[in-house]
């Protein structure tokens, strides 16, 4: 809601101006969310009248001008302005006068004629855009008048971010209504008389659908001419409330639209057949709207109708066969009440909006739908000119107000602050809410242009609105601390969280609904729990995986030129699983997320650059698990690459995936080089291990190395398990160091290298007992994997 301060202050004055009026608004729940000056600063520009204008001698395109300037005697002043004339009233800059730009007018002589002063555009003065000529002004200006004043140049104009429940400051007359409370300042608004009625001229009135339309009324005025001119303070007001000026009624419409929040709409009466019918529109019913945009209508979109077809979509926009043009001599003005639910998301299904339509959805006062048609009423006729006929008018159950009790206990215990019954009294009555009190109690009626207050809670933030939310004491709270106990068989999540960052992961928060694609693409889920209203079109889903917002993540930092990216992230995914959940037919366990991209180490002149791989990520994850050893086993994940993928197994329980992203999506989301990512039940990271004694041994180690060749497609984790299941108790350790084919090598096959640690804790090992325990491995080698010793 963009309105002009000077406008507001015509209905309330408050002893309160500039930043502290903005953030008095802000702190009621009026957001003002912008301020700007009407014009920049600038000053010695007056109103001057032009005298006379002759050709310069020397110049063709020049005017030499005199210039009453309100002083004894005129001033000469040389002009381009193509619009010059004798008897106009415009802008004149004397000398020592500053424009914007800091530009400095002076007595100079222009082609050899003396010029004291300058005539100015609107654009010269900064508060238009338009430089084809003087800014014309009218002709009662008053010669001598500093421009700012005249034309109230020194005016603020403010937006306001209203939520959509206070529909009722979506006009000045609301919110002089809300200043004056905060202020305590009376208000004085528009006194609007009942219309004479000079003429019988009626139209009939419907209601077909009483309860979209429960309240239409409108009247036939004659006689009007559509082509008289608007007045320049109303075109003003209209321009610094965003609106720009089309003809007088038009104009006038959207005047009281501003001032009382009262949608109207003007039909040419010529144009019009038999009554006048709300009804609901039959599938597939056309319309042409004033925006030039024909409509195929479902049978819940509310139409204002004559006898014969649809003249306008109710409370969205009108229609072009029977809107006015500058040709209309004979409207029906139309003044109605529509249910918010009738006309919600109506003109968005269709593309488009109207300040209508984003007033109707949200409540119009229906208390003030006759005082608005009388008001307009007023202005066609001293504006436009006409008469009048009798106001027509069609009445069916308007909305109920309840009344709503409000305890003065209950206000204490919510907001903290004892206030006394007196105390509430006089902010209700400030507020202009009608009320009944019973000692403590208060029985509130909400009045007609408050569809906000429903409940007690509604009033209670009354309460504290007028209060002021500053003014509330925030005492620090006072209770008793226990240390709570820490279990040494759990981790807390910040230490899974710590570990990641200390190896150079950066977290990230995404949301947990994402794009429909992302889990086909990642997830291979074809049927995602889907949101019934979701914030966006492309969030229309809940997850499954983490790994699509950490892609979306690397994507957005690509173009930002960061090429080397580790992130992670931790959330819930969801799925459809009603077992044993709190939440009725879904799970939503927690996840941990990372992905890799880009050089396995920052950029340095130790390392040689290569791109992280599959090994890397396998590193961080067994940090994240560690002291628990994991197994890895290969697998098929829709988001992965099929060959460079596992899956993670804890006490052969699996607890996760990594792997690199599969081709089709490194190619599909554009990516120079493949991301490596992980993702792992969060349960089986914040489980710890009990620490258990084991004796250290003081006695050597004994390291042997055992090469042997196998077949190239048995796994190297069934042969570790094999190893570790089958060794001596002497063998403390067995680790791979080299994987070698090629000459050498039979084809088909491989060759392993395993360095085999022994030790005892209470003696040093002879050689014969290692030679005993390394003999035992080769054996079950070759008996359980056919494994030759490699020569």
């Amino acid at each position: 809601m963009k309105f002009s301060e000077s406008w507001l202050r015509s209905f309330v004055n408050p002893a309160v101006s500039g930043n502290d009026f903005s953030h008095l608004l802000t702190m009621a729940g009026l957001e003002v969310e912008e301020e700007e000056t009407v014009a920049p600063a600038f000053d010695g520009v007056i109103v001057a009248e032009v005298l006379e204008v002759k050709k310069h001698p020397d110049a063709d395109r020049l005017n030499v001008c005199r210039v009453n300037i309100g002083r004894e005697e005129p001033q000469q002043i040389v002009c381009g302005a193509p619009n010059v004339a004798t008897g106009l009233k415009v802008p004149c800059a004397l000398p020592g006068a500053t424009l914007p730009g800091n530009f400095q007018i002076k007595i100079a002589k222009v082609r050899g004629i003396e010029s004291s002063g300058m005539l100015c555009s609107a654009k010269e003065l900064g508060i238009a855009e338009d430089a084809s000529g003087l800014l014309i002004l009218p002709a009662d200006a008053p010669v001598g008048q500093d421009i700012r004043s005249h034309l109230d140049l020194d005016d603020r104009l403010l937006t306001l971010k209203l939520t959509p429940n206070r529909a009722d400051c979506l006009s000045l007359t609301g919110i002089a209504r809300e200043v004056a409370a905060l202020t305590d300042t009376p208000a004085c608004y528009p006194q609007v008389a009942t219309t004479p009625v000079t003429i019988d001229n009626r139209r009939d009135i419907v209601l077909d659908a009483p309860e979209a339309c429960p309240l239409y009324c409108g009247r036939v005025i004659a006689g009007v001419n559509a082509k008289a001119a608007t007045p320049d303070w109303m075109k003003r007001r209209l321009e610094r409330s965003g609106i720009r000026s089309i003809s007088a009624l038009v104009d006038i419409t959207n005047y009281v639209m501003l001032e009382l929040g009262q949608p109207l709409h003007a039909f040419d009466n010529t144009k019009l057949e038999g009554a006048i019918h709300a009804r609901l529109a039959s599938t597939g019913e056309k319309i042409l709207l004033l925006n030039e945009q024909t409509l195929s209508l479902q049978d819940d979109v509310l139409l204002i109708a004559d006898d014969k077809r649809p003249v306008a979509m109710a409370g969205i926009m009108g229609g072009e066969d029977s809107g006015i043009t500058l040709e209309t001599t004979e409207m029906f003005l139309e003044a109605a009440f529509f249910a918010p639910k009738a006309i919600a998301g109506r003109a968005r299904r269709y593309g488009f909006g109207s300040d209508a339509s984003h007033r109707f959805e949200r409540g119009v006062d229906f208390g003030s739908t006759r005082v608005a048609l009388e008001r307009a009423c007023q202005l066609i006729l001293d504006i436009c000119g006409g008469q009048a006929g009798p106001l027509c008018e069609a009445q069916a159950t308007l909305p109920a107000r309840p009344p709503v009790r409000l305890r003065r206990s209950r206000v204490a215990k919510v907001l903290g602050v004892n206030f006394t019954a007196e105390q509430i009294e006089t902010i209700f009555s400030r507020l202009g809410l009608g009320f009944v009190r019973n000692d403590d109690d208060f029985l509130v009626t909400p009045p007609t242009y408050r569809f906000d207050i429903e409940i007690e809670e509604d009033l209670i933030e009354e309460i504290a609105r007028l209060h002021g939310y500053d003014a509330i004491p925030s005492p620090a709270p006072r209770a008793r601390l226990a240390m709570l106990p820490q279990t040494e068989d759990a981790r807390p999540l910040f230490r899974v969280r710590q570990i990641l960052a200390d190896r150079g992961f950066q977290e990230v928060v995404n949301f947990a609904f994402v794009e429909d694609t992302w889990e086909n693409d990642f997830a291979a889920n074809t049927a995602p729990i889907r949101l019934a209203n979701p914030i966006a079109s492309q969030m229309s889903v809940m997850r499954s995986t983490l790994i699509g917002g950490l892609v979306a993540n690397v994507i957005t930092n690509l173009k930002r030129k960061q090429n080397r990216v580790r992130l992670f992230e931790t959330g819930r995914c969801f799925f459809r699983d009603a077992l044993g959940q709190p939440v009725k037919g879904f799970r939503q366990p927690w996840k941990i997320a990372g992905l890799a991209y880009g050089s396995a180490l920052p950029e340095q002149w130790a390392s040689p650059t290569r791109a992280v791989d599959f090994y890397d990520i396998k590193g961080e994850v067994e940090s994240l698990l560690a002291p628990v050893v994991a197994r890895y086993e290969k697998t098929i994940h829709p988001a992965l690459h099929p060959g460079r993928s596992a899956r993670v197994l804890v006490n052969d329980q699996e607890v996760g995936i990594l792997g690199e992203l599969h081709p089709q999506w490194v190619q599909k989301y554009d990516l120079p080089l493949a991301p490596v990512v992980f993702e792992l039940d969060l349960d089986a990271l914040t489980r710890a291990r009990l620490p258990k004694y084991a004796e250290v041994s003081k006695q050597p180690a004994a390291f042997r190395d055992l090469a042997i060749v196998i077949d190239q497609k048995l796994e190297l984790q069934a042969l570790i398990d094999g190893l570790l299941a089958n060794r001596p108790t002497i063998v403390q350790d067995i680790r791979l160091f080299d994987i070698f084919t090629g000459k050498g090598i039979e084809q088909g096959k491989k060759s392993l290298a395993f360095r085999i640690v022994m030790q005892d804790t209470q003696r040093t090992l002879q050689d014969t007992e290692v030679d005993a325990a390394i003999q035992q491995l080769i054996t079950y080698l070759h008996q359980a994997f056919s494994a030759q010793l490699r020569v």
